[in-house]
């Protein structure tokens, strides 16, 4: 598994269109075969601050998730929202194994 966190922070103006626009990208994106979850959450004591949570099934998962159409739309309805370029951190299961995600 391959569980990437994408750090994202939203101008203010835009905090509302850019969380439609992820959802329904999280929507789209659970139905990839290679994906086990996609999360969109929240900092709580700045909502212009927001990670994605994405577990992947193998490395190469995330280079297919970048070729479909709806993360092709995401990437560019939110583009212009950022109020600096978003980043990323990749991590390891520890717990649960593989197997635990479903």
């Amino acid at each position: 598994m391959l569980i990437v966190h994408v750090h994202v922070h939203v101008k203010p103006e835009f905090v509302e269109a850019f969380k439609e626009a992820t959802i329904e990208n999280a929507r789209n994106s659970v139905q990839e075969p290679g994906i086990a979850r996609f999360d969109v959450i929240r900092q709580r004591d700045d909502p212009t601050r927001f990670v994605l949570v994405e577990v992947y099934r193998t490395e190469a998962d995330p280079g297919r998730h970048k070729e479909t159409a709806h993360y092709a739309t995401w990437r560019d309805t939110v583009a212009e929202m950022m109020a600096e370029p978003r980043s990323s951190v990749k991590y390891s299961n520890i717990c649960p194994t593989d197997e635990g995600w479903g």
